[in-house]
């Protein structure tokens, strides 16, 4: 262990860079706060004091208008519809969210909405049956690239009145995805005979139309999805409202930070301002970067923490919520650590079939490779994705290179004789400090696009450097 001293100087110092430089962001959202509402129409409401709020995060805005609208009453009727279940006819539960999974489809996204959800995971299924997993994979391909053209598009846009009805339908019909390709690779590898019946098509419309985690996730895995849904003794009622109780407190909490940084920060709104960012310090451009990150993890332990308490309500364990970025100093652990639901589908599903580490380090990249190359068509499958895609397969790459160097008897051998375990301690901390700032570049080029990290890029560097 480092003296106490150090590591005190060391976390205080840091939190002064990080407060230092969101002082900055907020000094520059004021001082260009007529200009940007001339640009982006900043939002005028009385949560905070009427300061005025930046709209301009897509994601976020559009999950909060939805939730207003229509989902927030409809993930409440699930759980209603998933308490009395329970108590009534428990062995009968999995059909009943499943019907109730439908009907909240339906409300969503409408007949020609639910009906494309239930066209997707026929065609999956019966692609299923011939037992093929190359053949369900180029299935599951092949549905998520008719998301992306553009006649199928239109049709699309035409049944709806609004783009945010069709955004709708595009979210969700990419998280399903996921889901119908877990329950057909899991039936193709499927082998007991006595557990083929699980695997049968009402089972997997019940795990495809399972509602809380229906338009955004997170992803769980089907024989998770099994294991859990079998009936069994669950809590009580008390326990139940308990849960509730304290579940929904971390989620105000959490929304209440989000709008916050929203209302001091115009993060989202400078960095869609290129002559703005030009112009700004390096210690602004670092705030923005580690504004962006943050803010990006606290929305996700909203849009994933209201699937996860209601998943736990259902006697379901949700996957852990993502890991607070600031306390990530390598890709592996922000890959392992952030969404770990999709984790384990790209590590189940993708990375081992490939290969994975079994075939030396030719092997071991190109399964890489091929893992990050399907989470960027996923996503979109933009430029600005395929970049974000190349720097966190070289991010891992390099990290594990650099750790099997290091792990060499040789190599331990030499630095035991040069170094210290204290500085040992402290060498580490320089080298993961060069993977942090490559590691924030990358989500700010995930967040915001090739221009945004490019511009953001020198001040993410120049902070993570002094942090």
């Amino acid at each position: 262990m480092l003296p106490r001293w150090e590591l005190s100087f060391y976390l205080f110092a840091s939190l002064g860079f990080h407060f230092y430089s969101f002082y900055e962001v907020f000094k520059v959202s004021r001082e260009h706060e007529e200009e940007l509402d001339q640009e982006f129409d900043l939002e005028t409401d009385s949560l905070f004091g009427g300061l005025k709020k930046d709209p301009t995060d897509f994601e976020w805005s559009f999950w909060m208008e939805w939730g207003k609208q229509r989902l927030a009453w409809l993930l409440l009727g699930h759980v209603g519809v998933s308490q009395v279940a329970n108590l009534l006819a428990r062995k009968h539960r999995p059909w009943i969210l499943a019907a109730y999974g439908m009907w909240a489809c339906h409300c969503a996204l409408g007949t020609r909405g639910t009906a494309m959800v239930l066209l997707h995971t026929t065609i999956s299924f019966c692609v299923a049956q011939f037992r093929s997993l190359a053949l369900s994979w180029l299935c599951s391909l092949f549905l998520l690239s008719t998301l992306r053209l553009q006649d199928v598009e239109e049709v699309k846009r035409g049944w709806y009145e609004t783009e945010n009805e069709y955004y709708l339908l595009q979210f969700t019909l990419t998280v399903r995805c996921l889901y119908y390709t877990s329950f057909s690779l899991e039936l193709c590898w499927q082998q007991l005979p006595a557990e083929r019946a699980f695997y049968s098509f009402p089972w997997m419309v019940a795990y495809v139309f399972y509602y809380p985690v229906f338009h955004n996730g997170p992803i769980l895995s089907f024989p998770e999805f099994l294991t859990q849904m079998q009936p069994r003794e669950q809590g009580s009622l008390k326990a139940s409202f308990s849960i509730l109780v304290r579940g929904l407190g971390r989620l105000l909490f959490y929304w209440w930070l989000v709008e916050l940084m929203v209302h001091l920060m115009y993060m989202h709104a400078i960095c869609s301002s290129a002559p703005l960012l030009s112009a700004v310090s390096c210690w602004t451009l670092g705030g923005l970067a580690l504004a962006q990150v943050l803010f990006f993890y606290v929305k996700y332990l909203v849009l994933f923490g209201v699937p996860a308490l209601l998943m736990r309500l259902d006697g379901l364990s949700p996957p852990p919520l993502p890991r607070c970025v600031s306390t990530m100093f390598s890709f592996t652990g922000m890959w392992r650590y952030f969404d770990v639901g999709l984790h384990d589908f790209l590590v189940r599903y993708v990375y081992i079939p490939v290969g994975g580490s079994q075939h030396g380090l030719l092997g071991t990249l190109f399964s890489t490779a091929v893992t990050f190359a399907f989470v960027s068509y996923w996503h979109g499958g933009n430029d600005y994705l395929w970049c974000w895609a190349a720097l966190n397969w070289l991010g891992v790459t390099v990290e594990s290179g650099v750790r099997r160097l290091v792990q060499k008897p040789s190599i331990q051998d030499s630095l035991a004789q040069v170094l210290s375990p204290q500085a040992r301690r402290r060498f580490h901390a320089a080298l993961a400090s060069c993977s942090t700032s490559m590691l924030i570049l990358s989500n700010l080029v995930f967040l915001g696009g090739n221009q945004v990290g490019k511009s953001t890029g020198i001040g993410s560097s120049f902070k993570a450097g002094h942090g």
